[in-house]
């Protein structure tokens, strides 16, 4: 009887050390949405966590969880905690102050990352020290309802003795709940997400000066299931370091131009929509794209020519570089001759007709062609310095991966799909392929190791997109392999060597296999 009533309790400490973290938590992130956003407990630990994530991490991250890594993180951060948080309510029942020590230490660590952050404030630390506070606070008052050494101090003249275990429930159940309630409160008090939301749709895009041709006839093939020409914007795919979208108001918005320059620019949101905007179909992709995979977007975008602006600031004979700072301290270190000679690199404020979506860098991003969206595509732009690889390197390059980040020839099956079982006769093979700012001549398929089929390739809208192919195959019953491969407009055949990602981007033929009916 005493051995199970000793585990009851485990079982109530536990959960009491669930319920005093959920407490602080909750507190600490309400503390942060109704005073310092950007201090979110959360989001300051997890953006710490994926800055010091290696590479191997981070691919296995988003192998594993594609778009969803954040999502993914998050939830992992809430279950180490919820461990740690119960097993600060166990030592803190069997030994008074074990588990104060536990949850203090975590408000203390958050406090710690909070002030190293991009764009600390002086009291950025403050959220979590709340969070911390809070937790210990409810922690001891739970604790002292499960040991009679530690009950409130009866009335004078009575005997000390420990409130029942149905009131412990009631304490333990009431501050989870009011915890719940204040993530809750915590998530509806970001008003600026709503209000930056609002801005952006309110926003109407000046006309271009220099507009886009018109999508060519036949560059759009009409197979069910292959991935659209143009991608939508809510489809289009996101992969970033910031664990929580930025809020950028434009009235607040500036692009600083400077370093090896003769003279330092500061371009306002007004004066940027004064300058003349063109557009351009490009083709976004990460460097974490996997072969055959679907990190990887087409866009109508709008915006002002980089190199403009750099020849406006005027670039020293002997810069290479321009590393690029996003609002949250993201850098990227584009080679400066993309951004000065004649492709569409762009300072983009728009995204197939619409202002950019908020998760894709409104108000301003980066857009160039030919280069991965690591090395390239920096959301929430705020700076450009004109320097030199050899004395500054970006976010992933001191991670391990290539400074310059060109784009590999790439080509993907997308009908049939892998493993689908199909009907046998007559069907279709299709699929795209891509190397923005070189282009693509061709796209060869075969089956079962067989002879290569020339595939017909549709119309491209420019070198800088990807573009849709086809061959027509006749089914037969059994399983089969189809592999791809695609040909530069230069005359060079993707490799069939197989490389992962880092530290350059991914190589190799896409192979699939189908089961016929």
């Amino acid at each position: 009887m005493a051995q199970g009533s000793g585990t009851r309790d485990g079982y109530r400490a536990a959960a009491a050390g669930l319920a005093a973290v959920t407490f602080g938590a909750g507190l600490g992130e309400l503390s942060a949405a109704l005073f310092l956003p950007a201090a979110s407990p959360f989001a300051v630990i997890g953006g710490a966590l994926i800055d010091i994530a290696p590479s191997w991490a981070k691919d296995l991250a988003i192998a594993l969880f594609d778009t969803f890594d954040k999502a993914a993180l998050l939830i992992g951060i809430a279950v180490v905690l919820a461990a740690i948080a119960a097993a600060a309510g166990l030592l803190e029942r069997r030994r008074a102050g074990a588990g104060v020590v536990i949850v203090g230490a975590i408000g203390v660590v958050g406090a710690a990352i909070a002030m190293t952050r991009t764009g600390a404030g002086a009291f950025s630390w403050a959220p979590s020290a709340v969070a911390g506070a809070a937790a210990i606070v409810a922690l001891r008052v739970l604790i002292r309802r499960l040991r009679p050494d530690l009950a409130l101090a009866a009335p004078a003249g009575g005997e000390s003795r420990p409130i029942d275990r149905r009131q412990f429930l009631i304490w333990t159940a009431a501050a989870g709940a009011v915890g719940v309630v204040a993530l809750v409160a915590a998530n509806v008090a970001h008003g600026a997400s709503r209000s930056i939301e609002a801005i952006r749709k309110a926003l109407r895009l000046p006309t271009a000066a220099e507009r886009a041709a018109p999508i060519p006839a036949g560059a759009e093939l009409d197979i069910p299931g292959l991935a659209p020409l143009v991608t939508p914007n809510r489809d289009f795919y996101r992969i970033d370091t910031a664990l929580v979208v930025p809020q950028v108001d434009p009235a607040e918005w500036s692009l600083r131009i400077h370093g090896m320059v003769d003279r330092e620019l500061v371009i306002t949101w007004e004066e940027l929509l004064a300058l003349p905007m063109q557009e351009a179909d490009v083709t976004l992709a990460c460097v974490s794209n996997d072969v055959g995979g679907s990190l990887i977007g087409n866009a109508r975008w709008l915006g002002h020519p980089i190199r403009e602006l750099l020849a406006r600031a005027g670039v020293a004979d002997d810069a290479d570089m321009v590393l690029s700072t996003s609002v949250d301290g993201f850098t990227a270190s584009t080679p400066l001759e993309v951004l000065t000679d004649d492709r569409d690199s762009l300072l983009a404020i728009g995204m197939n007709g619409d202002p950019l979506p908020v998760e894709h860098g409104f108000p301003v991003r980066m857009v160039v062609p030919g280069l991965y969206g690591y090395v390239s595509a920096t959301k929430w732009v705020t700076q450009l310095e004109v320097t030199r690889f050899d004395r500054v390197d970006a976010y992933w390059t001191t991670r391990g991966w290539d400074a310059r980040g060109p784009i590999k020839l790439q080509s993907r099956i997308d009908v049939p799909r892998r493993g689908r079982q199909i009907d046998p006769g007559e069907t279709m093979i299709a699929g795209m392929a891509w190397q923005q700012h070189v282009g693509v001549r061709g796209v060869e398929v075969r089956v079962d190791g067989g002879s290569w089929m020339t595939a017909d390739l549709a119309t491209a809208i420019s070198d800088d997109t990807w573009v849709q192919w086809s061959v027509p195959w006749t089914a037969e019953s059994g399983d089969h392999q189809i592999e791809c491969r695609a040909i530069s407009a230069t005359g060079d055949t993707q490799t069939s060597n197989r490389t992962p990602p880092a530290p350059n981007g991914a190589e190799g033929w896409h192979r699939i296999s189908v089961s016929v009916a």
